[in-house]
């Protein structure tokens, strides 16, 4: 079967073979036809070698698709299904489950370090357990996530994970409150669903903050009052705040400089939501004074911060109210052949997100 390889950390290109076969399958597992995936930039990160993944590796975690078959003891999906991959599923038995904090379940990560695909020239893991660019993946049963019918799979595949984390920051990890003052910095598929979030709560102001200028037009379509590029910042906290600062800040980025400037733009006693993956040898830096005098709430929110099964269903039906835009999230599409030109997008940042259909 075809699937997209990247060899070796640090490359920029990946190599789509046709010589892969998904490997693992047996009891407690299912095999998923991949049918729609999107390109999140935890890909790219995990590719550059920002966030940890043995290589060689199959990127993908954002996918959709129907099960082909399913292992002994499989009882929550059957051959046929339509299911939307989850790359975190949660065990239900550890402390973290048992607490009600799904989200910080390790059991999925455990699958990180164990190969699910293999090629003449030796095994290759999938990213975070999963690896969507790809025809077939077998995964644990509790990462397959049935949807209705209605759900089409490009839709149902960046519900799989940029939709959740950017909603869910909003709505579970912040529960921003209605009236209040918000800005997002990194306006990508998942700071556009935190503005989207952000506005469903009834936030007064939302200023979308952005380098990119096709991306600070669409965070305007999608519910942000205001869009400004990093240059901005200054002048919008001024006419937003009154120079006090943000209620809630958002950083959609990942790195510890876009993290500092969104401390520095919260108001005292207000709320920083780190949502951005960044690296580990990337620290950020606040002194003892500040973190004690300002009183800011700094929050990080890991997929979401909730429930990720609820998550998913609340998604859904918001989608169906069209209280959300999920299409419009799609800007670009490509075939699977073309996986390079999905990566330019993403770096360039002419894409909130890019379909891959498979």
């Amino acid at each position: 079967m075809r699937a997209a390889v990247l060899h070796e950390i640090g490359q920029d290109k990946l190599e789509v073979l046709d010589d892969v076969e998904a490997t693992g399958f047996g009891p407690g597992k299912v095999r998923i036809r991949v049918r729609a995936t999107g390109l999140c930039h935890s890909d790219l990160s995990a590719m550059s070698g920002v966030l940890p993944q043995p290589a060689p590796f199959i990127p993908g975690h954002e996918g959709a698709g129907e099960i082909l078959e399913v292992g002994e003891g499989v009882r929550n999906v059957k051959a046929g299904d339509r299911v939307v991959v989850c790359w975190l599923p949660a065990c239900g038995a550890c402390p973290a489950c048992k607490r009600g904090q799904t989200e910080l379940c390790l059991a999925g990560f455990m699958n990180a370090g164990t190969p699910n695909f293999r090629r003449p020239g030796g095994d290759l893991f999938g990213f975070a357990g999963t690896g969507t660019f790809t025809e077939e993946v077998v995964v644990d049963a509790g990462c397959a996530v049935p949807i209705p019918d209605d759900v089409p799979f490009d839709i149902a595949a960046l519900i799989g994970c940029g939709v959740t984390t950017g909603l869910g920051a909003a709505l579970n990890t912040a529960d921003v409150e209605a009236g209040s003052s918000v800005a997002v910095i990194g306006c990508g598929g998942v700071g556009i669903s935190a503005i989207q979030g952000a506005r469903l709560k009834g936030a007064a102001e939302i200023v979308a903050v952005d380098p990119v200028a096709s991306r600070r037009e669409s965070a305007l379509k999608f519910g942000a009052t205001k869009a400004v590029s990093p240059d901005g910042l200054a002048d919008a906290k001024q006419q937003v705040t009154a120079g006090e600062g943000f209620d809630y800040v958002f950083e959609v980025v990942g790195k510890s400089a876009t993290a500092r400037t969104a401390y520095e733009n919260t108001r005292r006693g207000g709320t920083l939501v780190v949502v951005g993956a960044g690296a580990m040898d990337d620290f950020l830096q606040l002194n003892m004074f500040e973190l004690f005098f300002d009183e800011k709430r700094i929050l990080p929110s890991m997929y979401g911060g909730g429930d990720v099964l609820r998550s998913y269903e609340r998604t859904i039906a918001l989608w169906r109210a069209g209280r959300i835009d999920l299409e419009g999230l799609i800007t670009h599409r490509v075939p699977l052949a073309d996986i390079n030109e999905a990566l330019d997008q993403m770096r360039s940042g002419t894409a909130l997100r890019t379909c891959i259909e498979i």
